[in-house]
């Protein structure tokens, strides 16, 4: 009974920092915290965060365009796609000229308002195509990934000698 417990509280708090790190703005950077927060060894927390968050990207990638349209046809919603739009092209000076290095190092900065689904829909309204798009989100996302680990890993590790 006991290692039945055990594991119902382990698929428990991989499915707690799985679905974090699927949410926008939180992301990875926020899910491999509380991740580690939770009992998560960093390389664990790591992985399970890593693929919460790429989840999204296809989605992202393959729906947002029809649904933007579909949405903009009501005029409730109309002010808030062209908001969300205007916002992300704001951010996306450095992928439309970089193209994939940018889009890339777009996502690996890990800042709010980077990531991967501000990254998914700038490639979006870029046009930028899907296996160009996905490999930088991807890669970005790791090295996002990787840093956040490091960074947490240090952190909790001095906190936790305090």
């Amino acid at each position: 009974m006991g290692l039945i417990v055990k594991l119902i509280n382990l698929m428990t708090i991989e499915l707690t920092v799985l679905l974090t790190a699927a949410l926008p703005v939180i992301e990875l950077r926020g899910a491999i915290p509380v991740g580690m927060s939770l009992g998560m060894s960093p390389g664990h927390a790591f992985l399970v965060s890593f693929i919460g968050s790429i989840l999204p990207a296809p989605i992202i990638i393959f729906t947002v365009r029809p649904i933007f349209e579909t949405l903009r046809k009501a005029r409730f919603f109309r002010k808030f796609v062209d908001r969300m739009v205007s916002k992300t092209m704001l951010k996306a000076g450095g992928i439309q000229k970089y193209g994939f290095w940018g889009l890339l190092i777009f996502v690996a900065v890990p800042l709010p308002g980077t990531g991967v689904w501000t990254g998914s829909l700038a490639a979006v309204l870029l046009n930028i195509r899907f296996k160009t798009a996905f490999t930088a989100i991807f890669i970005g996302n790791l090295i996002a990934g990787i840093a956040i680990m490091l960074l947490s890993h240090g952190l909790i590790g001095v906190l936790a000698f305090v």
